[in-house]
């Protein structure tokens, strides 16, 4: 897709990582999410850059076409923001938002405002997301009802691919958008509309896009899923260097990739955000490939987008469904492909979501790993083996 976390794969096409290690890639762009899960479904590609929950819902059977998807590796962490018409940060301004990116403040203003309108008999704003099995979704919903809202009632929640977010903010057909970049940074320098929130603050060093690779396939090709791995690994690598930012925007702004000027490419990859009009915002861990483990597929990841689903009504929990879901996400696969390396190999499979206050040493074998903060803006933490209790807990929040 379209997006700057298409980079790794991008990166390990032009920068010859994959050619070093023997694989012929190929990289098809397409315009929707849907097309990618069918193209996967229907055998057109063997592995794709995907939505982290996409792949989830796919071994549920949440989708009538589907083929057995398995998660050998993430591709980065963080990415995401929530933007505003500017109809509409007016309105959160009066309220008491700031120019600061605060989840908690803006929220509650955002809340202010959805009384206010409900109060007036107006029509309830209406956001967009990608997908309904999207990190966007979920993250969205979290920060809305962790600040008083509650989703699809006091405000309208609609699917459109991300490309064309600034196009119906400008339109009117949006109120705002949580989506990837280069779309944020697009409506903000397109003037028309301002950054309120990212990822990266709503849940710190969160996870956003996968490579998904058919289970089948997988399995009958080890060695060159390994290479594969080993080539992506060398691309995050480089994704990573600061020295490299420019070359990179350079790359991802291809007709043939994100198709997108330079300057909407830039900010996010820098971390220096344009989130309005002559105002800029430092965002440290916005665009994270490499450090702190980002392309480790922890189960714990997989865990919290699975109970986001069934806190939103999309599956019923059980313990077959948890087991499947976990299952999806394949940490024996990376270790396998990088263990050889002497990449820092996590000790556990899966860990406390938003226990990490600042940056923190965890145990590995190989090279030594730092992993955090990764701290959720209402200060809850998500532990896996306690599922049961924190779906109870949203349940009733």
């Amino acid at each position: 897709m379209p997006l700057t976390d298409s980079a790794l794969l991008v990166v390990a096409k032009a920068k010859g990582f994959a050619e070093a290690e023997g694989i012929d890639l190929t990289l098809l762009r397409e315009s929707s999410w849907a097309n990618i899960r069918d193209r996967l479904a229907v055998g057109h590609v063997q592995v794709a850059h995907m939505l982290g929950p996409m792949p989830i819902a796919c071994n549920l059977g949440l989708w009538p076409l589907a083929a057995r998807t398995v998660v050998p590796m993430a591709l980065g962490l963080g990415g995401n923001a929530v933007t505003v018409s500017n109809a509409v940060w007016e309105l959160v301004a009066s309220e008491g938002a700031l120019p600061d990116l605060v989840p908690s403040t803006t929220g509650l203003a955002l809340h202010r405002v959805v009384r206010r309108r409900a109060g007036q008999g107006l029509a309830p704003l209406r956001f967009g997301v990608v997908h309904p099995h999207s990190g966007h979704n979920y993250e969205l919903r979290y920060w809305l009802t962790a600040c008083g809202m509650v989703p699809d009632q006091d405000l309208e929640i609609v699917i459109l691919p991300p490309s064309l977010m600034p196009d119906a903010l400008a339109s009117g057909a949006l109120d705002a958008f949580c989506a990837g970049e280069p779309w944020n940074t697009a409506a903000v320098l397109r003037g028309v509309g301002r950054i309120a929130t990212v990822k990266a603050a709503i849940w710190r060093q969160s996870p956003e896009k996968v490579l998904a690779v058919a289970s089948d396939w997988a399995d009958e090709n080890p060695d060159a899923l390994n290479a594969l791995l080993r080539a992506l690994h060398a691309a995050s690598f480089w994704c990573g260097a600061p020295a490299h930012r420019e070359e990179l925007a350079g790359l991802l702004s291809d007709p043939a990739h994100v198709d997108s000027p330079l300057d909407w490419l830039r900010p996010g990859l820098a971390g220096d955000l344009r989130i309005g009009p002559g105002l800029s915002m430092r965002v440290p861990d916005f665009f994270v490939p490499h450090a702190s483990a980002a392309t480790f597929p922890w189960k714990s990841h997989a865990l919290w987008f699975y109970s986001q689903m069934v806190r939103w009504g999309q599956v019923s929990h059980d313990a077959a469904s948890a087991s499947t879901a976990r299952d999806t996400y394949r940490p024996d696969l990376w270790r396998r492909a990088l263990g050889p390396l002497g990449v820092a190999l996590p000790a556990a499979n899966a860990k406390v979501e938003g226990a990490l206050n600042e940056p923190t040493p965890v145990g590995s074998a190989g090279a030594s790993l730092v992993l955090g903060p990764d701290g959720f803006f209402d200060g809850t933490r998500f532990d896996p083996d306690s599922l049961d209790a924190y779906i109870a807990s949203q349940a009733e929040r």
